[in-house]
């Protein structure tokens, strides 16, 4: 798997995900990220900026209305401002809102908390344990699944869990490792293993960068 890896290091270069000012902006990002694009986000993050309203604690006091309100370029808005007013209920009594007090929970654990949270699945979570507070837990998505399966990697099918497991037993439990193998994968899903129209002929998995 680390040869994969450094083909796509290669050929795409280092990513630097996740894109965010704070840890708490990393959650709301991976929060608003479900079913829309990145750009989309990008502007519903900006609206919460303008408003000084990006902090667990604006957020849990905010009136739902005017969070659906921001958040509107997101899609599915007022779905997403009910998962963002839950999340953040969490963090405040669990950890007083404090993202400090939360990273220093060991990692399962917290990864149980996260997922019993409305609207947090696998991925969600993951994405917060690891751009977030930095707990070695490899991401897995779309892209992911369908990048494996066309290589003959996985049979398709398997569970989250189970591709999961395919990484972090293959690979040193390195937090840097993971964020930047993910992106990169990302990367390889946009840009070539697409789900209509794969370039597959251009692939940098199919060849060695001259």
């Amino acid at each position: 798997m680390l040869a994969l890896f450094y083909r796509l290091l290669r050929h795409f270069g280092p990513q630097r995900w996740w894109p965010a000012d704070t840890p708490f902006e990393v959650m709301v990002g991976a929060i608003l990220t479900q079913n829309t694009s990145w750009m989309n986000v990008e502007r519903a993050i900006g609206l919460l900026k303008g408003a000084k309203a990006l902090s667990p604690h604006k957020i849990d006091a905010m009136d739902i209305g005017t969070l659906e309100g921001l958040i509107r370029p997101a899609g599915f808005f007022r779905v997403k401002a009910a998962r963002l007013k839950a999340f953040v209920r969490y963090m405040m009594e669990a950890y007083l809102g404090n993202v400090d007090a939360m990273a220093a929970r060991p990692g399962w654990e917290l990864r149980e908390e996260l997922m019993a949270v409305p609207g947090i699945g696998e991925e969600t979570a993951d994405s917060i344990l690891l751009y977030a507070l930095d707990k070695p837990f490899f991401v897995v998505d779309a892209y992911t699944k369908r990048i494996l399966e066309r290589n003959g990697l996985i049979r398709g099918g398997e569970s989250y869990g189970e591709i999961q497991r395919f990484f972090m037993d293959s690979l040193p439990g390195d937090v840097g490792l993971f964020k930047e193998y993910h992106a990169l994968l990302v990367a390889l899903g946009k840009t070539y293993c697409r789900a209509r129209r794969p370039l597959c002929d251009s692939c940098p998995l199919r060849f060695e960068d001259g």
